[in-house]
């Protein structure tokens, strides 16, 4: 019992300080004032997309092994957009987020990380438009509950 709670703490630990888990740790906010949080409730294009949504699979990684975390693009409102989906199975606490960035990953904003809060359901990031510019690029992340050693993330796409 003692183990798991020190894994919960961990996690949200690590979700309070989501910057913390891709290097180097100004690199999410270097490109100007953006925030992890500014990816939400429609801030910098980005829209709040439901859970079960299901769009083309683009990209995948398996972090620790053990959950599958993919990048997915689909036309929302008539807008091809790109997000971040953990598929089942997976564990109360997974995580996962969205990098988004406009110059070629140098610098990116982290829309999330976004916590599984019922095991096996699936989870979604918000959605942010895609553009042709080569330099705006997506990558799906995702985390195993409490295990920071297992962050991985798919290809700048």
């Amino acid at each position: 019992m003692r183990t798991r709670l020190a894994a919960v703490v961990l996690a949200l630990a690590t979700a309070l300080t989501g910057s913390l888990l891709m290097a180097p740790a100004a690199s999410a906010t270097s490109a100007g004032t953006e925030t992890a949080a500014d990816c939400e409730r429609g801030a910098n294009g980005f829209v709040d997309i439901p859970d079960w949504i299901n769009g083309e699979f683009v990209d995948v990684t398996v972090p620790g092994g053990l959950i599958r975390v993919e990048l997915q693009k689909g036309y929302l409102n008539g807008v091809l957009r790109g997000w971040a989906k953990i598929l089942t199975p997976n564990q109360y606490g997974d995580l996962v987020w969205m990098d988004w960035t406009r110059d070629g990953g140098r610098t990116w904003l982290q829309c999330g990380p976004f916590v599984v809060t019922s095991p096996n359901t699936t989870k979604t990031s918000a959605a942010q438009r895609t553009d042709p510019s080569p330099d705006w690029q997506f990558r799906a992340c995702g985390m195993v509950n409490g295990i920071s050693s297992s962050t991985r993330c798919t290809a700048w796409w």
